[in-house]
């Protein structure tokens, strides 16, 4: 049987995310009650990590842990991908030895690579283009708050960034409406607009994309290895915070941010800590979504 990679949405059909959000609430009502679930017994899996992380690596490493398996971390620091080995190389190898290989880095070309010569599945845990993980764990927090996303209106406020990516990708899966609100210049990427074609609709004005939404997101203004920009953005961003006036526009709506956030920039205290906000349960979902994902993977299907 052929190896299944999950680098971005698309990897994986309609029915087959459905399938694993339900899963994911499935293996958080068993983690809760405190039945012991251990499906990955022996398994392995390998953590390769160009970028830092704080629930990615946890979440992965805990729930290989909780499914009865283990996982080994690996940086450039510790590897010989820090100095030069090809990724093509370091994918030969490494897959012979572990079962399922997750990475973090910049480059999406990376992981296509790494997934082209591995042997065993690749999942993408963030590139500079998409972050798929997060937004299973984002549909799961929808899904039990509010029941099934189809259909629904999501609005995105900020850059065009990989979690916007995602969320275009999002749209065409589990098919919602999907209002991006960003400055000029910070645009997502067009071919992916383009692919998801009616579900998606790009509005400057940050409140009227808000208003009647089911859901609003945001992240930050400068994601890794754009610090720089940090000065330039937040002058062309100074319009697109998340407060209590967009959120006013959608009184029903529920708000999410996959962390770390930057209160006072693109979201305020009042809307993080507020009400409308479920984003403690987000992160906390990146746990059991992978989770499902691991099972998907390594079993073929929900065990």
């Amino acid at each position: 049987m052929a190896v299944r990679h999950f680098l971005t949405l698309l990897d994986l059909s309609s029915d087959e995310l459905v399938m694993l959000i339900q899963r994911a609430i499935e293996l958080k009502r068993i983690q809760r009650e405190g039945i012991i679930h251990e499906p990955l017994r022996n398994r392995v899996l390998g953590m390769v990590f160009e970028k830092s992380s704080t629930r990615t690596r946890v979440s992965f490493e805990a729930g290989m842990i909780q499914l009865g398996g283990g996982a080994i971390f690996l940086s450039p620091r510790d590897t010989q991908l820090g100095r030069g080995e090809p990724i093509e190389d370091t994918a030969r190898v490494l897959s012979r030895m572990v079962d399922v290989v997750m990475i973090r880095t910049f480059g999406h070309d990376k992981v296509e690579r790494f997934a082209e010569y591995s042997q065993v599945p690749v999942i993408n845990a963030l590139t500079d283009d998409y972050h798929p993980c997060q937004l299973l764990a984002d549909i799961q927090t929808f899904w039990e708050h509010r029941g099934d996303i189809r259909g629904k209106t999501v609005t995105w406020i900020g850059d065009g960034n990989n979690m916007c990516n995602s969320y275009i990708n999002a749209a065409r899966q589990f098919d919602f409406q999907l209002r991006i609100s960003t400055p000029e210049g910070y645009e997502p990427n067009q071919a992916l607009v383009d692919a998801a074609g009616e579900r998606v609709q790009l509005i400057r004005d940050p409140r009227a994309a808000a208003a009647g939404a089911d859901l609003v997101v945001t992240d930050v203004w400068a994601s890794m290895g754009q610090e720089d920009e940090q000065k330039r953005r937040e002058q062309a961003f100074s319009d697109y915070c998340v407060d209590e006036r967009v959120m006013a526009e959608a009184p029903d709506a529920l708000f999410m941010h996959c962390l770390p956030a930057h209160r006072g920039e693109e979201v305020s205290a009042e809307v993080i800590d507020g009400p409308q906000s479920v984003v403690w349960d987000e992160a906390e979902n990146r746990l059991h979504a992978q989770k499902a994902l691991l099972e998907f993977l390594l079993l073929g299907s929900a065990n």
